[in-house]
Parts: C-alpha cells; sequence; structure tokens
C-alpha cells in the first residue's frame, strides 16, 4: 500500500508543465491528420499549421482525401510529434494528439486573411500561390481534448486548452 501511495507521488511530482505542451508545438511546423471518410475508412495526412489562440488552421487542397473528410464537418485526430532525429528513444517520442472539431473559414474573411498572412510568414511565399487556387479551402481544428506523451510511463490527459489534467496511467507499464 506504502508502495502504490509513492508512485503516485512520484507521478505528481514528475507531471509535466503545460509549457512543454506549448514548446512542443512551437517546435513542429506540421500535424499529422488522422480522418475518415463517410464509409468509414481512415486517411492519414498532413498539413502545415498556424495557430492562432487555440486554433490550428491548415489551408488544404480538395485533391487531397483529407480535404473532403476534414470538409464534410467530421471530428479528426492531430498528432504533433518530435522529429524521429532529435529523440533519443524512438518508441518514446514526444508527442500531443488531440481530438478536433472543424470549421471552415470563409475566403477572403477578416479570419482568412490573418490567417493566410500568418502561413506565409510561417512558411513562406508559397503560400501566396496556393491560398488563390480555388482548391484549396482553410480548415479551423479545435482541440476537444487529448493526450501527451513525453517517454516510458508519462502520459497525460490534456483538456481542450492544451492544459495538462492528469496522468493517463497510475498502473505505469506491467511485464508479462
Amino acid at each position: 500500500m506504502n508502495h502504490t501511495h509513492t508512485q503516485e507521488d512520484a507521478h505528481r511530482q514528475a507531471k509535466p508543465l503545460t509549457p512543454k505542451v506549448k514548446e512542443l508545438i512551437e517546435r513542429t511546423k506540421s500535424v499529422i491528420l488522422a480522418t475518415v471518410d463517410a464509409e468509414g475508412t481512415p486517411n492519414s495526412s498532413y498539413a502545415p499549421f498556424v495557430q492562432v489562440d487555440n486554433t490550428f488552421y491548415i489551408l488544404v487542397s480538395f485533391m487531397a482525401k483529407h480535404t473532403k473528410n476534414l470538409a464534410d464537418g467530421r471530428k479528426t485526430s492531430v498528432m504533433f510529434i518530435e522529429d524521429e532525429s532529435a529523440t533519443k528513444q524512438i518508441y518514446a517520442r514526444e508527442r500531443l494528439t488531440i481530438e478536433a472539431s472543424i470549421s471552415q473559414v470563409e475566403r477572403d474573411s477578416e479570419t482568412w486573411n490573418t490567417v493566410v498572412a500568418l502561413l506565409k510568414e510561417t512558411h513562406g511565399k508559397v503560400v501566396d500561390v496556393i491560398a488563390e487556387m480555388k482548391d484549396f479551402i482553410l480548415i479551423g481544428l479545435h482541440p476537444t481534448k487529448g493526450a501527451y506523451v513525453n517517454g516510458f510511463g508519462s502520459a497525460y490527459f490534456v483538456d481542450q486548452n492544451l492544459e495538462i489534467m492528469e496522468h493517463r496511467n497510475d498502473q505505469n507499464h506491467q511485464q508479462k
């Protein structure tokens, strides 16, 4: 019983600060997207993003399967993950996975213009070209909940504000 209490105390003390989550996002230039179509067929892809307040914006083309899936208003899962070349242990890459609701931003609206300018500032002049293409739409990804992992036995639930809530598994990894 005392052993369990010690493990719980250790997890509370080891709980990462929310700034670590924000630092991971800041080090990431694109998000991995997981979407599903009307038949439930999964699709994974990626897109460069910018963050404004608590929304992640992506400019995506209808030539890609994920864009139709997103435009149809289905929920998505989005992952930010540490670069493979920067990790010390491939099985324990730092990552944030969030479930997100979706909104489409009206072309030439104030939000469109602001976000496209930020995308250009972040990802270069190519944004000017693709923003003019009619098959590209701007999608807002709004976090609803998620999980942050920064090593073995170090997984945490996060809320819609990407704030660390609690340790995800007080049992730790079990051996056979």
